[in-house]
């Protein structure tokens, strides 16, 4: 509906001895996202209650001068600060200001745009801000002082699930299409319930130990020691005088890493476990850079069974070329230098 069918309504209703608040929620119920305001509707009511019969904006004389114009500038940037997410219908019914105008003042005057939120593990309290900005800059300068000595010697890794059917994104699965031809329809679905936990360790020559999870058990801190002593013994394997050089281990603050018998075991191999901050994904490679690519090339697959997911996990990651990993470990030190710039907000991907 256009504003004058809604202000037909709006009239009908008011005539009928409806107040404000019973005709805007009629008026939602019916048309929900799309009803006008509160304000709105009450301004109407009121008009329509002093005997006003036109449904028509009042007529305007000449050409609006440029204090009318920043007026309406002003009223635009006034309603949007009142509400972040106030619809330009809404602002348009509001002010009496055409569509086109008020989307003209938004972006060319106001040089705003409508984004989403993002999506942050949690609120960030100060304290946890300054541990990420010091954890990050500890990080960088230990970095900063040898490069190809850090990229040689640092290993990361964490837990992921990966589930037998993840269905494509809305936009991974974007396709091409004539002007003229239909839009293709996406039905909502949900990942399937069946899944297994892969831990992966990798540096920047690729993949170090893959460890699946056996159905019905739960990793602990003992589990964890014993993946942990098998990533040294594969380090040995593949990596000869990594060892001797002395490993810089990369993981999160997840409860089974600092588990007492987690600790030990990472101080019988020897490793020396860097400094994570809590509550940072956006930081740790594994989960922004690559889980990430790894569940975007299996989403829309169908996988019967475990050994089939495994399968195409274990490929995958042997597919990946050395430039692919040196690329995520390089790729901490632009994480970190963010962390810093931002005072130890999240950063942006």
């Amino acid at each position: 509906m256009d504003k004058i069918e809604y202000r037909a309504v709006i009239k009908f209703l008011t005539k009928e001895g409806k107040n404000a608040k019973e005709i805007h929620d009629r008026l939602v119920a019916v048309y929900n996202d799309t009803a006008p305001s509160y304000a709105t509707v009450t301004r109407w009511h009121k008009e329509f209650r002093h005997g006003r019969e036109s449904l028509e904006d009042d007529p305007r004389v000449g050409r609006p001068s440029e204090a009318t114009f920043e007026d309406m500038v002003d009223r635009v940037e006034a309603m949007i600060m009142e509400n972040r997410r106030v619809k330009v219908e809404e602002i348009s019914l509001e002010t009496g200001i055409s569509h086109g105008s008020v989307c003209t003042i938004i972006h060319h005057h106001l040089g705003m745009s409508k984004v989403s939120a993002r999506w942050v593990p949690r609120k960030l309290s100060p304290h946890d801000r300054l541990q990420r900005r010091t954890s990050s800059e500890e990080l960088l300068t230990l970095y900063n002082a040898d490069p190809a000595g850090f990229e040689s010697r640092v290993v990361t890794g964490d837990e992921t699930w990966v589930h037998h059917w993840d269905p494509e994104t809305k936009l991974e699965s974007m396709t091409w299409k004539h002007k003229g031809s239909p839009t293709p329809l996406k039905f909502r679905t949900q990942p399937s319930a069946g899944k297994i936990m892969a831990t992966i360790f990798w540096d920047a020559e690729g993949v170090l130990l893959v460890d699946f999870l056996p159905r019905g058990s739960t990793i602990t801190g003992e589990y964890y020691a014993g993946v942990l002593g098998h990533l040294r013994d594969s380090i040995r394997q593949k990596r000869r005088g990594k060892l001797t050089r002395g490993v810089l281990l990369l993981h999160d603050n997840a409860p089974v890493h600092k588990a007492r018998r987690a600790q030990a075991a990472l101080r019988d191999c020897g490793f020396e476990q860097l400094n994570h901050p809590p509550y940072s994904i956006d930081l740790a490679p594994s989960d922004y850079f690559l889980f990430r690519q790894l569940k975007s090339s299996l989403r829309g697959r169908r996988f019967h069974d475990d050994d089939e997911v495994k399968e195409a996990v274990t490929t995958w990651l042997e597919e990946q070329l050395k430039s692919f990993w040196l690329a995520g470990i390089q790729s901490l030190r632009d994480k970190w230098n963010k962390c810093i710039q931002v005072e130890g907000d999240y950063i942006e991907k």
